[in-house]
């Protein structure tokens, strides 16, 4: 099956219009964010946990003009079915009627599978994934490059700066220029982290 192709995004609206808060007003977010504090007692690497992530997650599409509601649904819960033991994948289809088995289709998409390592999950996403689902992994990531500048383990970082680099600009080069722009912003800040801190000079010199 031939890849598809999607339109980039390439223009940002600095302030929302009336139709999007409109959009918004009437989306139904709250039976989301319930399920989404069951990852409260999850903890993240950065600190803090995976409840906050997602709803940070949700604030970055929305700052990005994103109001569609399938799309930010799936991202207030987009972690629940990967990391919450056991997950109930009914309690989306009963908190959302209308739009719960996409939502849950997107948020599937989004899962690591049980048989996938870490390359193939993101390359399976690069290759045949939807563009919301694009989308929503970009927002994700910037998340967590974001709170990547409170982790202070080198090799942690390197490795997840390298990820960022080899599969997850492509995916934002596809569907949103500006997220493009702003993950490579993170790399070079993270990356020059490492270099102030000398872990790449040591590195050079195999002293690490």
């Amino acid at each position: 099956m031939a890849k598809q192709k999607y339109e980039m995004k390439i223009e940002r609206s600095l302030k929302m219009n009336d139709k999007d808060m409109s959009q918004l007003s009437d989306m139904h977010l709250a039976p989301y964010m319930q399920l989404a504090t069951n990852l409260i007692g999850k903890a993240r690497h950065a600190g803090g946990n995976m409840f906050r992530h997602q709803m940070d997650t949700l604030a970055i599409l929305i700052d990005y003009g994103y109001i569609d509601s399938v799309l930010l649904k799936a991202a207030t819960i987009h972690d629940t079915v990967e990391d919450i033991p056991d997950f109930d994948k009914n309690l989306i289809l009963q908190a959302d009627p209308e739009e719960g088995q996409a939502v849950l289709d997107l948020v599937l998409e989004v899962t690591r599978r049980e048989n996938e390592d870490k390359r193939q999950f993101l390359l399976r996403i690069l290759n045949t994934g939807s563009q919301k689902a694009k989308v929503l992994k970009c927002a994700d990531r910037i998340s967590n490059m974001i709170s990547l500048g409170y982790v202070t383990d080198p090799k942690f970082i390197e490795r997840y700066c390298d990820e960022t680099e080899f599969f997850i600009l492509p995916i934002a080069l596809e569907v949103d220029y500006n997220m493009y722009q702003e993950l490579i912003n993170l790399i070079i800040t993270r990356r020059k982290y490492l270099e102030d801190s000398g872990y790449i000079e040591k590195q050079k010199a195999g002293l690490i």
